[in-house]
């Protein structure tokens, strides 16, 4: 792991652009999580494998997002047909940041990001009830080389948070949510290394 760190990417207040894109996450000293849902057919072998395996696709690009809220609104809480089951894939952060040094920027140079391995993008983050809120958050699509690292390689252990989901969604729906948040993991601002925060977080 990269030992040059910068304080997490961006400082200083909300109208500083740069503190609009901010990697928020649960992290500890060696691994972060990032969230991916998916249809049974494909989590349940890999919760049995503890990594994923086929029908999982390896020929595609699959996304990661460390922002659990934003995937339970892309998801709707994990009731869209093919997302019905929410995972926790908890990753090393020496491959999570491997990923982001081999990263271009959706919004970047057409052709450079045609021809990079994973591509990063940020989006409005989005409040419990769906909301979209004054900063981002960072999607990282992995390209077919990376995803078998990412498979085979990074993941420390698979979760399946879909019954506390479901009770979460319950709480939110009859307006319990500050309840429905004491359900969900605790996602605070990732330290990027410098040349990273400097790459990535220009939008």
């Amino acid at each position: 792991m990269a030992q040059q760190r910068s304080s997490p990417c961006g400082t200083g207040t909300t109208r500083n652009p740069s503190e609009l894109h901010v990697v928020r996450a649960d992290f500890d000293d060696s691994t972060i999580v990032v969230y991916q849902a998916y249809a049974p057919a494909i989590a349940e072998p890999a919760l049995r494998a503890g990594r994923f395996v086929a029908p999982f696709s390896f020929r595609r690009m699959t996304w990661i997002k460390p922002s659990l809220p934003w995937l339970l609104h892309r998801s709707n809480w994990g009731t869209k047909p093919g997302q019905e089951r929410v995972l926790a894939v908890r990753i090393t952060r020496r491959g999570w940041e491997r990923a982001l040094a081999a990263a271009e920027l959706t919004t970047g140079d057409p052709q450079r990001l045609a021809a990079a391995e994973v591509h990063v993008q940020w989006d409005p983050e989005r409040s419990l009830r769906g909301a979209a809120l004054n900063h981002y958050s960072i999607q990282v699509g992995l390209g077919r080389e990376t995803i078998r690292a990412f498979a085979e390689e990074w993941i420390v252990s698979l979760t399946d948070l879909t019954p506390q989901i479901r009770r979460a969604a319950e709480l939110v729906r009859t307006g319990r949510t500050e309840q429905a948040r004491k359900l969900l993991p605790d996602e605070r601002r990732y330290p990027l290394p410098a040349e990273l925060a400097a790459r990535l977080c220009r939008v």
